[in-house]
């Protein structure tokens, strides 16, 4: 972190005393108190802070947390979303399960496009790669139907205008014809909804498959086949964080329980439910 400070409610959430909407709301309703002084909604915390909720009293700590990172091959047909109401198959049953944290996606693939896709405990990391004005690109190997005109090749370069605004590709490499298709790799600075299809299509030509097969310094190994992963050694983690223009080893701040010592745990369930009962009537 570059500051000694957090939000309130973003130690809580991360603490598992809630998720930063509910807790935020409980912070309006005046439900919690730092240092025995009731908090506002944009009061932030410091190690050392006392955090009172529920009638428990945690202290802030500064943590070095060890995070994961893994390289995961992605399949057409998978969506990158932790429940499907639909019932397809997700990113997520394929990874190793974690005890006390969850994998975040960086960025996402859509159903029919396959290839790289980082996921990593480091919600820092993800936030900072996702993020526009951060400029990581992703590179992408296209199989284009029919031939592909040096027409097309300028709009795409150039920019063309799709629904939410200008688009192009920072860089195009046009490669072989095979039956009737043409292999292009393109890279993007941004990750909008299915740019890439949308800036084939904005030209007239038609993706018959998509794959990403590099995001920022990380690209995706021929050792990685397709519903595999690989998880990135702690050293190369920390030089994704120094890539993505983070201090290489993360500090976080937690809450620790002040009557039992140990890491805090999510309040009974029941003084949630019986809370937010009260509030409504």
């Amino acid at each position: 972190m570059s500051s000694s400070t957090e939000r309130l409610q973003k130690v809580m959430a991360r603490a598992g005393l809630g998720s930063r909407r509910a807790l935020e709301a409980e912070i309006d309703a005046g439900h919690i108190a730092i240092n025995g002084k009731t908090a506002g909604l944009g009061d932030q915390v410091r190690a050392g802070d006392q955090v009172t909720y529920q009638q428990m009293t945690y202290k802030v700590l500064s943590n070095q947390p060890t995070h994961r990172t893994l390289m995961y091959h992605k399949p057409e047909g998978e969506i990158t979303t932790r429940d499907d109401p639909e019932g397809r198959r997700t990113v997520f049953e394929r990874l190793p399960p974690l005890k006390d944290s969850r994998w975040i996606a960086v960025g996402r693939l859509d159903i029919n496009t396959a290839g790289l896709l980082l996921l990593t405990t480091d919600g820092e990391l993800a936030n900072q790669m996702m993020h526009p004005s951060n400029q990581i690109d992703r590179e992408y190997l296209c199989r284009i139907r029919g031939e592909v005109s040096d027409e097309q090749i300028e709009q795409l370069r150039e920019g063309v205008l799709l629904d939410d605004g200008p688009a192009k590709f920072s860089d195009l490499a046009v490669g072989e014809t095979t039956q009737g298709h043409t292999w292009v790799t393109v890279t993007l600075m941004e990750g909008r909804h299915r740019e890439v299809r949308r800036l084939w299509e904005a030209v007239g030509a038609q993706v018959a498959r998509l794959k990403r097969v590099r995001f920022g310094p990380v690209f995706l190994p021929a050792r990685v086949r397709s519903g595999r992963y690989e998880e990135l050694t702690p050293k190369d983690h920390l030089i994704l964080r120094e890539d993505a223009g983070l201090v290489s080893q993360a500090v976080e701040l937690t809450l620790v329980n002040e009557r039992s010592g140990a890491r805090s745990s999510r309040p009974p369930r029941a003084n949630h439910t019986k809370e937010r009962n009260r509030r409504r009537h």
